[in-house]
């Protein structure tokens, strides 16, 4: 396993019953590309258990940021929950992961389809001024069941906006398209049924994307990334692979 470093928590915030984020200090040696995720983990009975977290804070930040479920029986994530400001955790030395930009072919607007956790590396990624100089409109939508279970809903919508850095490229170039399945809320239904219904994009006021203008970065559960390469796949889409560049990416790494 790649080195790992001892960082200190520096803040938790629990969303729900289910979600929370929490960030810790960052090693100064620490490189990263927006969207790449580490090892992340704790001692338990004098070894490391480590799993895959993508890092939800931007390459230039000074902590580092993740988004967690909290699973009672999982073997880290229910030890993990009840991490308090100022407990250690082990963060790998070495970030890796496929859904970076350029991994992708140049086009003109960039979807970043999430469900759960998985928007987890997209706030990276839309924290990250270079990737407005690339694309001309990103599309963040993030599926999930409950409208409780939409983190990080204010940040996006009132706080990056205002950026001082980055602000005007957000409101002019940030769509944010969250949708729930189970209750009642602006947008409802699956991401892939949203897709195949064009609803999605009469929504946002975009044409059905094609394969010269359009790309895709997918995070999700197994079921979710299946179904979605499928419909991208339908749409004659290829996916980047062995460092060749295609129309989209996606991660498989995740946590349990």
């Amino acid at each position: 396993m790649a080195a790992v470093s001892k960082q200190s928590v520096t803040s938790v915030h629990h969303w729900n019953e289910t979600l929370f984020s929490f960030t810790t200090t960052r090693d100064k040696s620490l490189r990263f590309e927006n969207g790449h995720f580490v090892m992340v983990g704790m001692e338990v009975e004098g070894r490391p258990l480590m799993r895959a977290y993508s890092i939800a804070s931007a390459n230039y930040e000074e902590e580092l940021e993740f988004f967690s479920i909290k699973v009672q029986d999982g073997p880290l994530t229910s030890r993990l929950q009840n991490i308090r400001i100022g407990d250690e955790l082990l963060i790998s030395s070495k970030p890796t992961g496929t859904l970076v930009a350029d991994h992708l072919l140049p086009g003109r607007n960039l979807y970043l389809l999430s469900t759960g956790t998985g928007l987890a590396p997209f706030m990276s990624i839309i924290r990250d001024p270079d990737i407005y100089e690339r694309f001309e409109k990103v599309i963040l939508v993030h599926g999930v069941r409950r409208i409780v279970d939409l983190a990080y809903h204010e940040m996006i919508t009132n706080e990056l906006p205002q950026n001082e850095f980055f602000g005007d490229q957000v409101q002019n170039q940030l769509i944010y398209y969250p949708t729930v399945t189970r209750e009642d809320f602006i947008h409802n239904g699956r991401i892939t049924d949203l897709m195949l219904n064009g609803k999605l994009f009469s929504d946002i006021g975009l044409p059905v994307p094609n394969l010269d203008n359009d790309r895709f970065m997918l995070c999700g559960s197994t079921a979710m990334l299946k179904d979605t390469c499928k419909v991208l796949d339908g749409w004659e889409f290829k996916e980047s692979r062995h460092g060749i560049k295609g129309h989209y990416v996606i991660e498989r790494a995740f946590v349990d």
